[in-house]
């Protein structure tokens, strides 16, 4: 029985956790997560969903640090033989990965090198991609960079979500971690070195990154609201009037699609257009349909619904 660290974070990393501690090949000795984070309007401290996971699970969690004083000592005391990490969220120095005689092991969602870094699900999504999965590989200090030991392929339908892929990932992934570790446990492990070259890096998408340029293709608006679904969301500003003076307000797109060939035509980039059970914008190319928005301050509704409570000008745009 392969005596295991398990280090992870948020909801994508608990699949994984589960799987190990289901799997009679493996003993969870501890659970690594971030400490309590503040959450909510009261700023409540509320554990990780690992940490609530783990709990659950009657395992010891951990939420010192890499770079603690004494951290090294407290991880040797643990006498584990390997570590698995999944959006941990903390960098491991060399020590760290050192004082594990096997190794840490990272399950990422692409398949590598594509969309090495923070965001490949998002990323991949934004580019288009027909094709992703998930990897298995050897944790160094490089980033992203070590061999990998298993690897899956999931094709892309083109209509998912971010947050969607990764809960199918996360998923379906979790089985071939808990058979990869335990390949390198018993020593049949095959190590596969990643292709050198230049390869793009999925860089965190920020706020402003979220924000929609009306201008650009229907397509590309397209893929950067599912990508930004559900964090850190897609996001406009409406602009009821020009000629009102009114501030513009902030309106997240939850839910959007191009729209159907017999939508109105000829719409500017930003131009609203509502009909009884539809809202359309105008962008570069053809029309997109708004399917589910949150205007500032308001609840998640129909972009229908919405259109009709707020009652737009015949200027109202999006920008």
């Amino acid at each position: 029985m392969l005596k295991l660290l398990f280090a992870g974070t948020p909801d994508v990393a608990v699949p994984s956790l589960k799987a190990f501690a289901a799997d009679p090949r493996f003993e969870v000795r501890a659970v690594l997560t971030r400490p309590d984070a503040p959450t909510g309007r009261g700023r409540k401290l509320t554990p990780s969903p690992v940490k609530a996971a783990a709990l659950e699970l009657g395992i010891p969690v951990i939420d010192a640090k890499p770079r603690d004083p004494g951290f090294v000592d407290e991880l040797k005391g643990l006498d584990v033989d390997i570590a698995a990490v999944i959006a941990y969220g903390n960098i491991l120095p060399k020590a760290v990965l050192d004082a594990v005689p096997l190794g840490w092991y990272n399950l990422h969602f692409s398949n590598l090198p594509a969309w090495r870094g923070a965001a490949p699900v998002q990323r991949s999504i934004w580019a288009g991609d027909k094709v992703t999965g998930a990897d298995v590989f050897k944790v160094g200090e490089g980033l992203d960079d070590g061999p990998v030991i298993a690897t899956m392929s999931v094709e892309l339908t083109g209509r998912e979500t971010s947050g969607e892929l990764l809960d199918r990932l996360a998923v379906e992934g979790a089985p071939m971690y808990v058979d990869a570790l335990a390949s390198v446990g018993e020593g049949t492990a095959v190590f596969t070195p990643q292709p050198e070259g230049e390869f793009e890096y999925a860089h965190k998408i920020t706020v402003e990154d979220a924000r929609i340029d009306f201008a650009a293709p229907v397509e590309a608006i397209d893929r950067q609201i599912r990508a930004c679904t559900p964090a850190p969301g897609a996001w406009c500003e409406l602009h009821a009037d020009d000629e009102d003076g009114a501030k513009p307000l902030t309106l997240h797109v939850l839910a959007a699609a191009p729209a159907d060939p017999d939508a109105p035509a000829g719409l500017a980039p930003g131009e609203l257009k509502a009909g009884k059970r539809n809202v359309w914008v105008g962008t570069g190319t053809t029309p997109l349909e708004l399917i589910e928005v949150k205007a500032q301050g308001k609840k998640a509704m129909r972009a229908a619904d919405w259109a009709r409570g707020a009652r737009l000008a015949p200027g109202a745009h999006l920008a």
